[in-house]
């Protein structure tokens, strides 16, 4: 089962306030629903692949209009040949239709959301909820980014949905799609606030704790891999000092140097690959900071630089 099939299962166990089960109703068959023409009369029909979505809509179309929808089950024809399963409404179609604010006793289609259906902060969740369980896909908390989406065909009620995630602070923003609008979420953190706002606990838990462990691993994968370009940097510099000591003792040999940087060469090339730090303590006319062998280490680097520019200069004048 999909992290998102688990969501929706789980939204659809959890008990509801009687003035939420409207606000869950109607996003559904606003979100999923579609109006057909048959023999003179007005069908709904609302399409779900989730089979817990469809059994939780039957029952709220049951408890709230005390009717018996038909229930059509149909397999997909094409891709992974999913069942979908289908509401049909075909009595008292435009009463449901203007209590559930999705038309207006004109039967014409009202814009948004219907403010009367969220008039309460648990019908605000409650409606987010629905719409989660008619169009809404998140991606799985071990995938490679945090996406959470819900579809609809109207531009209007994609907005008001946004405007209604954000009264929650989700940071959600909108765009056009190919079949309609798409509201949607792109940080961890909103998605997990989005979940406990619709009441998915359990799968909220499972997805801080998989955030939480990629979260660790993606700490010590940046702490190794700053630790390991320190090092490749300290060996590189290393390297460079070591040659640079070659070069003035085949040059001038060493025993020209100042008895302090002498001192220091000769360190160097007996611990080619130890620190700055760890030079200091070794140093046999006492422990220096890191600063200071630093500081004549980079004075030897500066000798060889005017070795090898004399040693380019007498290069040209020969060729000359």
């Amino acid at each position: 089962m999909s992290f998102t099939s688990e969501i929706k299962r789980e939204l659809t166990q959890q008990a509801s306030k009687p003035c939420c089960r409207k606000a869950i109703c109607s996003a559904l068959v606003r979100l999923n629903g579609s109006i057909q023409i048959a023999n003179g009369k007005s069908v709904v029909e609302i399409s779900t692949e989730n089979p817990s979505t469809a059994r939780y809509l039957f029952s709220l179309l049951k408890d709230l209009y005390h009717i018996h929808p038909e229930v059509i089950v149909r397999k997909k024809a094409r891709l992974k040949k999913n069942y979908v399963y289908m509401i049909r409404l075909v009595d008292h179609v435009q009463e449901i239709l203007t209590d559930l604010k999705i038309f207006t006793d004109r039967f014409e289609r009202v814009s948004g959301i219907a403010a009367a259906l969220i008039h309460h902060t648990c019908c605000k969740r409650a409606y987010l909820r629905g719409s989660f369980l008619a169009s809404g896909s998140v991606n799985d908390p071990d995938s490679g980014s945090y996406h959470l989406e819900m579809i609809s065909t109207y531009h209007d009620h994609c907005e008001a949905l946004c405007d209604l995630m954000n009264q929650f602070r989700l940071h959600a923003k909108t765009i056009a799609r190919k079949k309609g609008y798409m509201v949607y979420i792109k940080e961890g953190d909103k998605i997990g606030e989005f979940l406990n706002i619709i009441g998915a606990h359990p799968s909220l838990l499972h997805f801080e704790n998989v955030r939480i462990m990629k979260d660790m691993r993606n700490s010590v994968n940046r702490i190794v891999n700053c630790e390991t370009a320190n090092l490749n940097k300290t060996i590189q510099a290393a390297m460079k000092q070591v040659e640079n000591i070659r070069l003035i003792e085949k040059e001038i040999g060493l025993d020209q140097l100042d008895p302090k940087l002498l001192e220091v060469a000769k360190l160097r090339l007996q611990y080619p690959e130890a620190s700055l730090a760890e030079l200091g303590q070794l140093l046999p006319s006492g422990k220096m900071t890191k600063s200071a062998v630093n500081h004549r280490l980079r004075k030897l680097n500066q000798i060889a630089e005017k070795l090898r520019k004399n040693q380019e200069e007498q290069r040209r004048d020969v060729d000359g």
